[in-house]
């Protein structure tokens, strides 16, 4: 039976189900790349989370074919290198996208209304912030939508019929038939979002164009009130900017659910800021959204493994001179 490195741990029903399928799943016994290296050799496919997958661990892996991405954002795996070797990689781009939109949801909520501040005051018991807190209520408010993909458009919605929040979008790629059909008004640049949202949320893929797309420059457009919301990248924000904004008062909080460098160090510029709620990628970390995560990247590795082109794959033009054999 040919094996699948498991790089990160995954739900059981995704291992059962390679299981069923004829491939062992073999466990990596830490997820850096070093260990993997040494790992991979004679398995035909990996699954991988926030460790990706480099060049090294490629090329010392000649039987490997496929690589799982478990999530959407596929920028930890060197797919340039995978490209070059007709290495596939798939990912699964739907699995987790209604946790994650209600994480981001979650998250406003806990900034808009000091969720945290409250339970510390509770404990503490100290009822002055029942007083002296300002608090947001979101009706009518206006949420800041930078990207609209899947996620995006789950986060509008929920905003829109749930609380009665209007929705201006920054997405240049976006139709404007989306947007009337989701009620929400296009933003024509970033500044004009930031500068006109109460609640800004991230939804954009990390790119060059995008990597901190929220730096020092775009933080000043924002409003002294509005809250600005990350469950997409790290990377996209520039953290020494948002902390100086945040003791600065220049925005009012952040809830960051994703880091540049994860997990996030001692070091990093957030950890110290005030007005925050942090929380460690746990966005699309809920039973059903790693169930059926699981489930993707067990599927689409037997589908590759049997010679079927799966749904999800991150290049597709790879496919006619994939890695067809197990080398010796």
């Amino acid at each position: 039976m040919p094996d699948c490195l498991i790089i990160q741990p995954i739900h059981a029903a995704g291992l059962e189900r390679l299981r069923a399928g004829g491939v062992t799943p073999r466990f990596a016994t830490a997820p850096d790349m070093a260990t993997v290296a040494r790992e991979l050799p004679g398995c035909v496919a990996a699954i991988t989370r926030s460790a990706g997958l480099d060049a090294a661990a490629m090329r010392a892996a000649p039987s490997l074919r496929v690589i799982a991405n478990h999530g959407v954002g596929t920028n930890e795996i060197d797919l340039m290198e995978a490209a070059a070797l007709g290495i596939l990689a798939i990912f699964t781009p739907t699995a987790n996208a209604r946790s994650v939109a209600e994480h981001a949801v979650a998250l406003t909520l806990a900034l808009a209304r000091k969720v945290i501040p409250a339970d510390a005051a509770v404990r503490g018991l100290d009822w002055r912030l029942r007083y002296e807190a300002q608090m947001m209520e979101l009706h009518g408010r206006t949420l800041g939508l930078a990207g609209f993909g899947t996620i995006g458009r789950m986060v509008g919605a929920m905003a829109r019929n749930g609380f009665g929040m209007k929705l201006l979008v920054f997405s240049p790629g976006v139709s404007n038939a989306v947007l009337v059909e989701a009620g929400a008004e296009r933003a024509p640049t970033l500044q004009a979002l930031l500068s006109r949202a109460d609640v800004v949320s991230l939804h954009r893929p990390l790119r060059p164009d995008t990597r901190h797309m929220i730096d020092a420059a775009a933080l000043t457009c924002m409003q002294p009130h509005a809250l600005l919301v990350n469950t997409a990248r790290g990377a996209l924000i520039d953290g020494q900017a948002l902390a100086a904004a945040l003791r600065a008062g220049t925005i009012a909080g952040a809830a960051i659910d994703v880091f540049e460098t994860e997990p996030a160090p001692a070091t990093d510029p957030i950890l110290g800021a005030p007005n925050t709620v942090l929380a460690p990628h746990i966005g699309g970390v809920t039973e059903q959204a790693m169930r059926e995560t699981a489930l993707q990247c067990a599927a689409q590795i037997l589908d590759v493994l049997a010679g079927r082109r799966p749904p999800h794959l991150v290049q597709p033009e790879i496919w006619d001179r994939r890695r067809m054999e197990t080398a010796a």
